[in-house]
């Protein structure tokens, strides 16, 4: 067990002929291990979400073709498609491609953690604090919609701290994280409940459409945090990207080559809880985004640790693709891409529980 790990870490080439990762030095003295099939699928990934982003951008009930897009974004189009285009569709996608970057990203930083697929901010808990934080402000103070990204990302802290306390016992571990954060996630769904009992029906139903989760009439006022958010985490992250791999080979392993777990841990998980409330914050709770993600992303690069960048990249594709569904592939009804991500995530969760049984894992 010992051996795989410094060879990965040289970037040697082993007995079979294979490999290991090389070394990509970032700005700032990071230094990332890459895989080349890793990349590869990455490359992929950044070119579909390019693509889809700009098919989702022409897409509307005022079409326009996707050369035209890229010569408007490009600062070569009309008047009528400079205005379509920048002000009213590419605030959206922009939403679409952080807000899913973000918990893809998020979700495999969790699932690293708690070293258990079903580890994702959905399940965990972290989702729901932030929708008991937007639906107090939406109820009790009648809070605008600054207000409500403002409570929804001090629910989801406060939610992360909580469930971080209750499953800390002389370290965390991973069952006990998914536990307690199960838990924790029922309490807090009892308490939205409560709550929308308490509204008024104006109030009731604006809360309701929040929980949803939407991507509708999104505008640059919820791009701009949420792109600063993700510009300073998202760094953050992936200078620990070695650092988390250690830790999942267990406690002992990381602390034998060096690394402070639970300081490493608690940073990431923060990080990580941040990216969480300030996707929420933006587009309201998009489901099983997260959990979905970094698990497919692991499947395609075949990677036995965590996924962050390829997790990201698929995040977003998986949001963009359901916003396009959500648009298009109901007729005349469009639905909050949240109801689309629900729909498809139940069934993909179901199959994970399926796998993960049949597998010994649970």
């Amino acid at each position: 067990m010992t051996d795989a790990p410094v060879e990965a870490r040289s970037g040697r080439t082993g007995r079979t002929g294979r490999t290991g990762p090389r070394p990509l030095h970032l700005p700032g003295g990071i230094s990332l291990r890459v895989e080349r099939r890793a990349l590869g699928v990455g490359a992929l990934l950044l070119v579909l979400v390019l693509a889809t982003a700009v098919l989702l951008i022409g897409t509307g009930d005022f079409d326009i073709a996707p050369w035209d897009v890229v010569q408007t974004l490009l600062g070569n189009g009309t008047p009528a498609h400079t205005f379509v285009i920048n002000d009213l569709r590419l605030p959206r996608v922009v939403v679409a491609v952080l807000v899913g970057a973000a918990l893809g990203m998020s979700g495999a930083v969790f699932q690293s953690v708690s070293r258990n697929p079903l580890g994702s901010p959905d399940v965990l808990g972290f989702g729901h604090g932030s929708a008991v934080g937007a639906v107090l402000v939406i109820v009790l103070f009648h809070g605008g919609a600054g207000e409500v990204a403002a409570g929804a990302l001090v629910g989801g802290l406060a939610a992360g701290i909580a469930v971080y306390l209750l499953a800390y016992k002389q370290g965390i571990h991973g069952y006990r994280l998914v536990l307690v954060g199960i838990g924790t996630s029922a309490m807090l769904i009892a308490v939205i409940q409560y709550l929308l009992t308490k509204a008024q029906l104006v109030e009731a139903t604006r809360a309701m459409v929040w929980l949803t989760g939407s991507l509708a009439g999104r505008d640059w006022a919820q791009v701009w945090p949420l792109l600063a958010t993700c510009a300073v985490l998202f760094p953050l992250v992936l200078g620990q990207s070695r650092a988390l791999r250690m830790i999942e080979m267990g406690d002992d392993a990381a602390y034998a080559v060096g690394v402070r777990v639970e300081r490493t841990r608690l940073l990431l998980m923060v990080a990580a809880i941040l990216l969480t409330t300030a996707a929420g914050a933006a587009a309201g709770p998009i489901s099983f985004v997260a959990l979905a993600a970094p698990q497919l992303a692991r499947r395609l690069t075949r990677s036995p640790g965590a996924s962050l960048l390829t997790g990201a990249l698929m995040g977003a594709l998986l949001l963009l693709v359901s916003d396009w569904a959500s648009q298009r592939a109901f007729g005349a009804d469009q639905l909050p891409v949240g109801v689309v991500t629900g729909l498809v995530g139940g069934v993909y969760l179901l199959w994970l529980l399926v796998t993960e049984r049949k597998a010994g894992r649970i």
